[in-house]
């Protein structure tokens, strides 16, 4: 079965869950529509692109290495409308600053993790959505975060 979840300011986004919580986020049509968690993660999605919500609390469980999950953790500490580059991140979890870029690109919860707010030292970096970085962009300035783009 495949559904929109939400339709988002980006564009639709499905997302697929396990054990509980959100696997991934599909730009598109995904395979969970309906349930609890579908709710949640509806309501949330809702109310964050609204402007009422600045931190999700819907179950995430996306599968990953003990670097990913470290991570992950990581983007999960950068504040709402604040924003961390590769670099400092990488220096942070003693890795590559292209170890950090792998990882935002294969980040399988975008928005909910929120990989929009790492940049490069010296620009945007890159997105996974639809449209690349148009949709960085209109996150961070959904966040508040647009100043930092000029």
């Amino acid at each position: 079965m495949t559904a929109v979840l939400y339709h988002s300011p980006l564009g639709p986004i499905g997302a697929c869950a396990a054990n509980g919580g959100i696997t991934h986020l599909v730009w598109g049509d995904g395979a969970l529509a309906v349930g609890p968690l579908a709710d949640h993660l509806r309501a949330e999605l809702g109310a964050y692109f609204a402007g009422r919500l600045q931190c999700f609390s819907v179950p995430l469980s996306p599968a990953g290495t003990g670097f990913q999950q470290a991570f992950r953790a990581a983007l999960l500490a950068i504040p709402f409308g604040q924003t961390r580059t590769y670099g400092e991140l990488a220096r942070d979890l003693g890795v590559s600053a292209q170890a950090v870029g792998q990882a935002c690109g294969a980040n399988p919860v975008p928005i909910l993790i929120p990989c929009h707010r790492v940049l490069g030292a010296g620009g945007l970096g890159g997105f996974s959505g639809p449209r690349g970085i148009e949709d960085k962009v209109a996150l961070l300035r959904h966040e508040g975060a647009a100043g930092l783009l000029i």
